[in-house]
C-alpha cells in the first residue's frame, strides 16, 4: 500500500499526517530498470522522485565524449539537480542513469510545488538534502583537485571491494567515478599490478594486496 512506503522511510516518517496524506496522493509508484535513462541535460525537470530502492548515477558527458560522475542518489537521499530545476524552472545539466533496478515514487511538479507551499517538514527535507548534496560535491571537486589519482584510486578499489577481493568494473567505469581518463586509471592499475596489489584480467580486477593500497591512503590522510 502507498502507506507503507512513507511509514517505512526514515526520510518521511516524522512528517505531520497532513503532508504525509498528500504524499500519498500525489506520488505514483514506478519501477525503473537498470540502464535506464531518467533524464538528460536539456530535458525539462517535470517530477520529484523519492527512491525507496536502488541507486541512480547522476553524471555529465565533456564535450570530448569523458564521462564524469557527479554523484549518486539512493536511498532516502534526494537529487539537487532535480530540486534546483523545480525550484529554477531551468533544464537539467547533466545525465540520470539507474544504477541498478529502482523503485521510487514520483511526485508532479505541481503537487511538489503544493507539498513545498503546505508544509515546512517537507520544506526541511528537500533543503536538507540539497545542502547535503552542495557539501559532498564541494569534497569531491577538492578530492580530485587535491588527492593524487593513485590514492582515489585505490580507496575506489577497497570501496568496491565487497565480501571478497574480486572487483568486476570497467576501466571506463572507474575513471567516471574518479573524473579522470580511462588511460590514467590504466597505467594506475599497471603499476598496481607490477606491485603485487592488484591483478587485472578483461572486465575487472582482483585485489592481491588489500593491506598496501590501505597503507597508500592511510598515508595520504597523515
Amino acid at each position: 500500500m502507498a502507506s507503507d512506503w512513507i511509514e517505512q522511510a526514515p526520510l518521511l516518517r516524522g512528517l505531520d499526517e497532513p503532508t504525509k496524506t498528500l504524499l500519498r496522493e500525489s506520488a505514483i509508484r514506478k519501477q525503473i530498470p537498470r540502464g535506464a535513462i531518467l533524464f538528460r541535460p536539456g530535458d525539462q525537470c517535470v517530477q520529484f522522485p523519492l527512491i525507496v530502492s536502488g541507486t541512480v548515477r547522476i553524471q555529465r558527458i565533456t564535450e570530448s565524449g569523458r564521462e564524469i560522475v557527479l554523484y549518486r542518489v539512493s536511498t532516502n537521499e534526494t537529487c539537487i539537480l532535480t530540486t534546483a530545476s523545480l525550484l529554477s524552472a531551468d533544464n537539467y545539466a547533466a545525465e540520470g542513469v539507474a544504477e541498478t533496478d529502482v523503485v521510487a515514487y514520483i511526485v508532479p511538479s505541481e503537487r511538489f510545488a503544493a507539498l513545498m507551499n503546505a508544509s515546512s517538514g517537507f520544506r526541511a527535507i528537500v533543503f536538507d538534502g540539497y545542502s547535503r548534496r552542495i557539501a559532498t560535491l564541494m569534497s569531491r571537486i577538492e578530492e580530485i583537485v587535491c588527492t593524487r589519482i593513485n590514492v582515489r584510486l585505490a580507496e575506489r578499489l577497497l570501496a568496491l571491494r565487497g565480501a571478497g577481493d574480486r572487483i568486476s568494473v570497467t576501466q571506463q567505469a572507474l575513471a567516471a567515478d574518479l573524473g579522470t581518463a580511462r588511460e590514467v586509471v590504466g597505467r594506475t592499475l599497471k603499476s598496481f599490478e607490477r606491485s603485487g596489489w592488484v591483478k587485472l584480467s578483461r572486465g575487472g580486477a582482483e585485489i592481491t594486496d588489500a593491506a598496501a593500497l590501505r597503507a597508500l591512503c592511510e598515508a595520504e590522510r597523515d
